[in-house]
């Protein structure tokens, strides 16, 4: 098939490219910058267009003769750092994506596939692992993020009472994996354990995925899915302690040893930001991002394992691509490599490069 990718040069967006490529799809990405998307799709003969979401009769043109849409592009990564976002959620996650479904059902596209969030799932009463029919949990109600996704999964509803485009919806964990370039928090959490930068273990944890399990079920989805289904894809639930023990393990760096009351970490992330707002700098942790951790997100992916036949990879194996990947990248290297020297490491390379 032809397929159009949008953030084809993100984590989700440039896996997924791969993951289609490979499995002899054409596809058309999106992207944002001709050079990043040279960087990570060059080698894979995918093509792409220069676009915005936030202007999608710009690129609507290069939806002729698509047979699916894979919508991963939104506002997300942005939102983990200091200052107001919600004009960016409103235009890309929501108004975005309905004009994104509108130009495809107008031009003749027969499936959209579309990525929404683990983090619109609570609970169930019992306290189990909430899926694909548990409503959003309180605190989703004050992320702008989820509640970005929250908003935009009620407006597709309207959008497939009202028209025929079958429309597919995935909800992923907090991924992980490798070509993470942007980075999401994910990248950079592993970017900071490389350098040192992370003096807590910051409590709780979440729902973890790799970015390729994602793609797989996306592509998976998109060849079998009745219309209007939705698939959790959350991998498993993982503490902040245990990645970082897998980050330990597989770099042979030393890892934080101290754990600080939820207050003490607040106050710290509220100083990171004030810090990031002077400074122009991304900062090594915020209040959105700590919140998301103590909510202790943990969703079920059972309909995907059963209905798209997935499976998750162990997230030390995740963990050791990570790694290697950002090892390997010259843009990445030379801060790593001075970093590592200043924690007075073993090795610059460390157990993942052999």
């Amino acid at each position: 098939m032809r397929a159009f990718v949008t953030g084809a040069t993100g984590l989700l967006g440039n896996n997924l490219v791969r993951h289609l490529r490979s499995r002899g799809h054409e596809v058309v990405g999106l992207v944002r910058s001709a050079d990043k998307a040279r960087w990570l799709l060059g080698d894979t003969g995918a093509k792409w267009i220069e676009g915005d979401m936030r202007d999608v009769a710009a690129f609507a043109a290069a939806l002729d003769g698509c047979d699916a849409v894979f919508h991963t592009a939104a506002y997300f990564r942005e939102y983990y750092q200091p200052g107001r976002h919600d004009d960016g959620l409103e235009a890309v996650n929501i108004r975005g994506t309905l004009a994104l479904l509108e130009a495809a059902d107008a031009r003749g596209v027969k499936k959209f596939i579309h990525v929404s969030s683990a983090g619109t799932i609570g609970r169930k009463p019992d306290g189990s692992p909430g899926d694909e029919d548990t409503p959003p949990a309180a605190y989703a109600y004050t992320n702008g993020y989820f509640m970005s996704k929250v908003d935009g999964d009620a407006a597709l509803a309207r959008f497939r009472a009202r028209h025929g485009l079958e429309l597919v919806e995935i909800l992923p964990g907090w991924m992980w994996g490798p070509g993470d370039a942007a980075p999401t928090p994910a990248g950079q959490l592993a970017l900071d354990f490389l350098g040192g930068r992370l003096p807590i273990i910051p409590d709780g944890g979440t729902s973890t995925v790799d970015a390729r399990d994602v793609a797989a079920a996306m592509l998976a989805a998109c060849e079998r899915a009745p219309a209007g289904a939705r698939y959790v894809v959350g991998g498993r639930y993982t503490s902040a302690a245990e990645m970082l023990g897998l980050l330990e393990a597989e770099t042979g760096l030393p890892g934080p040893r101290r754990r600080l009351p939820y207050a003490f970490v607040w106050l710290f992330a509220f100083l990171s930001e004030l810090w990031g707002r002077l400074t122009g700098r991304p900062v090594l942790i915020t209040r959105a991002g700590l919140s998301v951790l103590r909510a202790r997100l943990n969703v079920s992916s059972a309909r995907a394992e059963e209905g798209l036949g997935i499976a998750f990879r162990p997230l030390a194996t995740t963990v050791r691509d990570v790694v290697s990947w950002y090892r390997a990248e010259p843009r990445f290297a030379t801060a790593i490599g001075n970093a590592t020297k200043a924690t007075g490491a073993r090795t610059a390379l460390g157990p993942s490069s052999r």
